[in-house]
């Protein structure tokens, strides 16, 4: 498996780092509150938390799907 040892991570480390970012964008977590150091992995879990922001614009609000419903 590829792994830069100076930079202490890999492509597997990059996708937990994303995938964790990504939950905690979605549950409105803070950005600045990413638990990594390193410019890369931090750029990583800083995209998951991008994208799911992202996801949440595009979709329709919980409270909009109510006022259709009544």
């Amino acid at each position: 498996m590829a792994r830069d040892i100076k930079l202490g991570w890999d492509v597997e480390a990059l996708n937990k780092a994303y995938r964790q970012g990504y939950m905690a964008g979605s549950m409105g977590m803070d950005k600045n509150r990413c638990p990594y150091r390193g410019e890369v992995i931090i750029a990583a879990w800083e995209a998951g938390w991008d994208d799911a922001g992202q996801v949440a614009a595009e979709q329709p609000s919980s409270d909009d799907l109510f006022s259709r419903i009544a």
